[in-house]
């Protein structure tokens, strides 16, 4: 069980100390033709140039380096389908610490790959029959070592909102006041921790989850005023944003400071891809590109305002990425 107490604005001051001069602090960035089809101002991070090429590696490096000596030796274990993946094993490479990596087997070759390249341990497993829990827990149990999850971690949550807490100071620097900031979301981590940090400097702005449809459940968890979950565990191109519903320690968050929910298509998604491709020269993973599509496709109106939004990851095999981007 995920620990009940969340974390707070100091905890990601903390995770920003620790993340200091080894995270990438990515770029705030407009783009004419975007801000030209949206009438508004878009201030884009591209989470895409991070360490790992996704947000990941900020919570997990920053689980990683709480541990004390005699956990690390004992080494971690996560679960992902390839973002999480890839930040817990290059965390745990920088910081000599053994990782094992539970990923599905369907997940992306990249992702496998590129986890494999930082020297972990991966495991493949079969979603549609297999429980990730009791797989992991039984390797915590084998090994001894300290699962790290994907969102539902006081630790992973605060380094993952020294995204947030960089946009709110990128665009202070500027002179930009945001209105509106776009997350994608899976479990909830990143919107969660961003959320605390824009809380404590740009109140003023409204939080939006986007999710993919038919894995919308936090916008619909939000709505029902309770955790609901996903009917299926595969059948969007979002492989990155594919949770069963959100977490026991974001979700509370996310209610408790108002965020909203928004939900894109897989062609929407496509087609921002492309776009983003296109304009921004930009490569940016199916899950990474739902912010985008979020905004070009009308989900929010964004006219005369200020948005601000993550492209949260940019993994993707060569040719799927050609194939999405030809149809969209």
């Amino acid at each position: 069980m995920p620990e009940s107490t969340p974390p707070t604005f100091d905890d990601i001051q903390t995770a920003a100390h620790r993340l200091d001069k080894v995270a990438v602090r990515t770029p705030l960035l407009s783009f004419p033709e975007l801000d030209r089809r949206t009438d508004a101002r878009v201030l884009v991070k591209p989470e895409t140039l991070q360490r790992t090429g996704a947000f990941k590696f900020r919570g997990a490096y920053t689980k990683l380096t709480a541990l004390d000596q005699t956990a690390r030796a004992r080494g971690v274990v996560a679960f992902s389908s390839g973002n999480h993946a890839q930040g817990v094993a290059a965390a745990a490479q920088l910081l000599g610490v053994p990782a094992t990596i539970l990923m599905p087997s369907d997940a992306p070759r990249m992702k496998i790959d590129n986890t494999r390249g930082y020297g972990a341990t991966v495991r493949l497993y079969n979603r549609h029959h297999e429980d990730r829990d009791a797989l992991s827990d039984a390797l915590v149990a084998e090994t001894g070592a300290t699962l790290v999850r994907p969102y539902d971690d006081i630790d992973v949550i605060a380094g993952q909102g020294t995204c947030g807490a960089e946009i709110a100071r990128q665009a202070d620097a500027a002179g930009h006041r945001i209105d509106h900031a776009l997350f994608c979301c899976g479990g909830g981590g990143l919107t969660a921790g961003s959320a605390i940090a824009f809380a404590a400097l740009s109140p003023q702005t409204h939080i939006h989850t986007v999710e993919p449809a038919g894995f919308d459940d936090t916008a619909r968890s939000l709505s029902a005023g309770t955790r609901v979950g996903n009917e299926t565990a595969t059948g969007s191109i979002c492989d990155s944003l594919l949770s069963p519903m959100p977490g026991q320690l974001t979700f509370p968050i996310l209610q408790r400071l108002g965020v909203r929910g928004l939900t894109v298509s897989d062609a929407e998604v496509q087609s921002a891809m492309a776009f983003a491709y296109a304009w921004m020269k930009l490569v940016v993973e199916p899950g990474g590109a739902v912010t985008l599509a979020a905004l070009l496709s009308g989900k929010l109106d964004a006219r005369d305002q200020t948005i601000a939004l993550v492209l949260s990851g940019g993994n993707v095999d060569a040719a799927r990425f050609s194939e999405l981007i030809a149809e969209g």
